[in-house]
């Protein structure tokens, strides 16, 4: 459930209340020592914090709920800023939604959330020394929450570099940077709680979890690693009443990096299409098969003129590899063909009826209907 700008998307149950903030965090990646550097991150902030940036958003006029979308147990100061942040009086206004973002080339290309972005009507991208720039919105992928954004101006400015979120691991340290609640450059450090987390988000699942402190206003921020690189991009928060409780996810940078050079192209996210419905494997199926743990997605139906249709994939097939990456449960096979160009021919190994087969399947393009 999307809870009203500014606030995070949040997924609720089990006192679930996760917010897709409008969050930044900062994380230190894996080093050969695990620890502070030597006087703190200072140094590693100082040298981040240029390229990381304050986003307003405004959108449509709506009617916002102050109080139920006010976070519990503010600080007066904070409440008097989340009001700031919202349209006054009941009055039907252009909505108003805050976030972060951060500077990926010398020309003004910026990275954020999709969720900050998505309904802006004017966005302004504001930096750490003051400037301010209006920005346009290249294009955004809901599936993964990643949005670029564009500014102009005849300066260069300072950037960050992305670093590899496959070497990050459970405990490395990690600092977040944001703009909570429009306080501006704040920094917050924690280390990585868990890596490649489900939280049911979405078929693209696969952050980044960590203590950093995340609130509203981070979103789209950037986590650092120990190097001063992003390897991730925070996107929501696990929390009962909208504050952080020490568990924010990120997407991780290497699914980062590929939306975004898709939208750099044309704006847009392409997807390849298999054309299956999938469910895990039973675990009687398992058993009888002789598999420790069940693994593979098993067709549950096939849809008609489908590359799946073509490539005589069988409901009850179960596929166990998707062009050279292993199918252990069902988000491996979503994340491979999603990320499969279309027409790229890609060899399926199934179990089809007791028997290890291959086929050959001329991937297709993903519409909306399909997604």
């Amino acid at each position: 459930m999307t809870t009203t700008l500014p606030t995070p998307h949040r997924f609720t149950g089990l006192a679930l209340s996760a917010a897709l903030a409008t969050t930044t965090v900062l994380t230190l990646s894996p080093s050969a020592v695990l620890a502070v550097p030597a006087g703190g991150y200072g140094d590693l902030v100082e040298t981040v914090s240029p390229s990381v940036v304050f986003i307003e958003v405004r959108g449509k006029a709506r009617n916002p709920d102050i109080a139920q979308a006010m976070p519990k147990g503010l600080p007066e100061e904070l409440q008097r800023r989340f009001r700031e942040m919202m349209p006054q009086g009941g009055e039907s206004m252009p909505s108003r939604a805050v976030g972060s973002g951060f500077i990926i080339s010398t020309d003004g290309q910026i990275v954020t959330n999709h969720h900050v972005v998505q309904d802006a009507e004017s966005v302004l991208v504001k930096l750490a020394d003051g400037r301010s720039f209006e920005a346009t919105v290249i294009g955004g992928d809901p599936m993964t929450d990643i949005a670029l954004l564009k500014v102009s101006t005849d300066e260069d400015l300072p950037t960050v570099k992305f670093g590899e979120s496959d070497s990050m691991r459970a405990g490395d340290e990690v600092v977040a940077v944001g703009n909570p609640f429009g306080l501006g450059g704040t920094v917050t450090s924690g280390i990585i709680s868990a890596t490649s987390r489900n939280i049911n988000s979405g078929p693209f699942d696969d952050f980044i979890q960590t203590d950093a402190a995340i609130n509203r206003g981070n979103s789209g921020g950037p986590l650092f690693n120990n190097d001063g690189e992003v390897i991730g991009v925070n996107t929501a928060i696990f929390s009962p009443d909208g504050g952080s409780v020490g568990i924010g996810f990120s997407v991780p940078s290497d699914l980062v990096q590929i939306i975004i050079a898709d939208l750099q192209d044309d704006g847009a996210v392409t997807r390849g299409w298999l054309g299956v419905q999938i469910k895990p494997m039973p675990e009687e199926i398992a058993s009888v098969l002789g598999y420790d743990t069940p693994k593979g997605a098993m067709i549950e139906a096939v849809s008609k003129d489908s590359p799946a249709e073509r490539a005589e994939l069988e409901k009850g097939d179960i596929i166990l590899s998707f062009d050279g990456t292993e199918i252990s449960e069902l988000r491996d096979l979503t994340r491979a063909v999603a990320l499969t160009d279309p027409d790229h021919k890609a060899e399926v190994v199934v179990l089809h009826k007791g028997k290890e087969v291959t086929r050959q399947v001329t991937i297709g393009t993903l519409g909306e209907q399909d997604a």
